[in-house]
């Protein structure tokens, strides 16, 4: 039997920067997450997901991450989901490097 659907947001990343990129409802990638398209509706976030895997040239690796409705905006509800929207670990470039 299949669960109740959570809702979500497509996320992928930038082909040319690396950076995590989120789908926002007008079609545009913005590498913050309070910005992502919540999808509530499982079809819709399927078509949410082709629309993004068909930008080939713009993003990689594109797939649909739990999230929740925040005050701000949508929230990742899993570490691995928290941990991208920091941006790269290895070094301050970046997101991180914004913070500085």
């Amino acid at each position: 039997m299949k669960g109740r659907f959570t809702p979500k947001v497509v996320t992928a990343n930038d082909l040319r920067l690396g950076d995590v990129v989120y789908l926002t409802a007008n079609d545009r990638w913005s590498r913050h997450h309070h910005e992502a398209e919540l999808i509530e509706d499982e079809a819709h976030a399927q078509l949410r997901l082709i629309h993004a895997a068909a930008q080939k040239l713009t993003v990689v690796g594109a797939y649909l991450a739990d999230a929740k409705a925040g005050p701000n905006g949508p929230e990742p509800t899993h570490f691995r989901e928290e941990f991208r929207t920091r941006g790269p670990s290895n070094y301050p470039h970046g997101k991180q490097a914004e913070l500085n």
